[in-house]
């Protein structure tokens, strides 16, 4: 009679390898259509998340339905250095994106972000020219500016002024409030001739679409915010994961150990006969 552990380890490996074909189906077809450094940075992760939850739910799966106890013990230490990783990096992800938030500046709707406020390891990822230059190139391919310029288009500068903009829209899209630059239009805007700047990112700017504020400080800050946004839901969601993972792991030792007694019993059955 199969025990309850081993059918519950099974069940939950069979989900998992289910789940694992459209991950590693979708990472496929990114694969085949790629044209972007974008959706090239993509497709290797979620295949290599596909592959190994396809492999790890098999070795589960067969562990505990044939009671297969070295792929059992497979299984189990994969699952547990998973559970050190994943606790490893939610204290991670927490630590460098506790700093960091948006000033609200007087009479707008949206706020600006400085670099300096956020993490050093942050900082560290975005001032590298290699890495810049790839993300400079989602961006560009993402047309978050193009998009922003065709939504806001059509305000006069006083209503521009208190819509609630995207962090990177406020960073990449348009220059700093600290460079009194004249509004003609979202990414249109006219410098005042022979005037010195304090903020680096007014001399950055540019009216060319493929520049605008692509190379400012507060490009780099306003994707650190949304970075940092998304990471703290991604954590919340790590620590769903974990819990689910330690009782898999709990349930798994289970099977493990009903494994390793049923093939004692049997390989002793064998030797009475």
């Amino acid at each position: 009679m199969v025990r309850l552990s081993n059918s519950l380890v099974g069940i939950l490996n069979l989900l998992t390898f289910v789940l694992s074909v459209p991950i590693l189906g979708s990472g496929i077809w990114l694969l085949k259509r790629a044209s972007t450094d974008c959706e090239k940075f993509l497709e290797r992760p979620v295949i290599a998340l596909g592959v190994f939850l396809m492999l790890v739910s098999l070795a589960g799966l067969i562990g505990a339905c044939c009671r297969v106890s070295w792929l059992l013990w497979l299984y189990l230490l994969v699952t547990f250095l998973l559970i050190i990783l994943l606790f490893c990096f939610t204290i991670f992800a927490f630590v460098v994106t506790n700093k960091g938030a948006g000033e609200a500046l007087s009479g707008r709707g949206y706020k600006e972000y400085r670099l300096g406020d956020y993490s050093h390891w942050l900082q560290k990822r975005v001032n590298s020219t290699k890495n810049w230059s790839k993300i400079k190139s989602c961006l560009s391919d993402s047309m978050v500016c193009s998009i922003f310029q065709d939504k806001y288009f059509r305000d006069t500068s006083e209503k521009f002024y208190i819509e609630h903009l995207s962090s990177l829209q406020s960073g990449c899209c348009k220059p700093s409030n600290d460079c009194n630059f004249t509004y003609v239009n979202p990414t249109v805007w006219n410098k005042t001739a022979d005037s010195v700047y304090s903020n680096p990112d007014c001399n950055a700017w540019d009216n060319d679409p493929k520049v605008l504020c692509y190379n400012c400080q507060s490009c780099k800050a306003g994707l650190l915010q949304g970075i940092k946004s998304d990471w703290k839901k991604v954590a919340v969601v790590n620590i769903i994961f974990l819990l689910f993972l330690i009782v898999v792991y709990s349930v798994g030792c289970c099977a493990f150990r009903n494994s390793r007694e049923d093939n004692y019993y049997r390989k002793r059955g064998a030797l009475l006969n």
